[in-house]
């Protein structure tokens, strides 16, 4: 744990130490930094876009994961972390997703998004439509309540 956060605070160090503290942050050089920041677990991909950092990947527990997205926060010119992890399959008990309990809850959740909808592919829930960058984290928050299992989140974020 010791060596995770050490290799983390060097990462957020070292890209400080060699920009300019007058250059412009774009996302191009924020997504070089928040790379760096979850590049000590390759489990976790970010992504940067106007300034929003989208953290994807596993956790193996909510410690880890809640100081990865301080870590990702800390950088200048991040204005928001959006939480798109899952966590770790071995941690979480989970629900068949075929189970028409499961598949009621899951239409319930999405009944007040219109332009979201859920497919089971392969076993996997498939969240797909159009939706706001707040509904995203809405809908996650609820998909992640019910603990389904394998969620793809394959909805386009306007």
């Amino acid at each position: 744990m010791k060596k995770i956060l050490t290799t983390v605070a060097l990462a957020i160090l070292l890209p400080f130490a060699a920009v300019s503290c007058k250059k412009k942050n774009n996302d191009t050089n924020l997504q070089a930094k928040a790379t760096t920041v979850v590049a000590a677990d390759p489990q976790l991909k970010v992504e940067v876009k106007q300034g929003v950092a989208h953290l994807s990947g596993t956790f193996s527990d909510e410690t880890t994961k809640q100081q990865m997205i301080e870590s990702l926060k800390s950088i200048e010119g991040i204005k928001e972390v959006m939480d798109m992890s899952t966590p770790d399959s071995g941690s979480v008990e989970t629900k068949a997703v075929a189970a028409p309990e499961s598949l009621q809850k899951i239409k319930d959740a999405l009944k007040d998004y219109p332009k979201a909808k859920a497919e089971v592919i392969n076993g996997e829930l498939t969240i797909q439509g159009e939706v706001t960058r707040d509904q995203a984290r809405k809908i996650k928050q609820s998909i992640d309540a019910l603990n389904v299992g394998k969620v793809n989140y394959n909805y386009m974020v306007k």
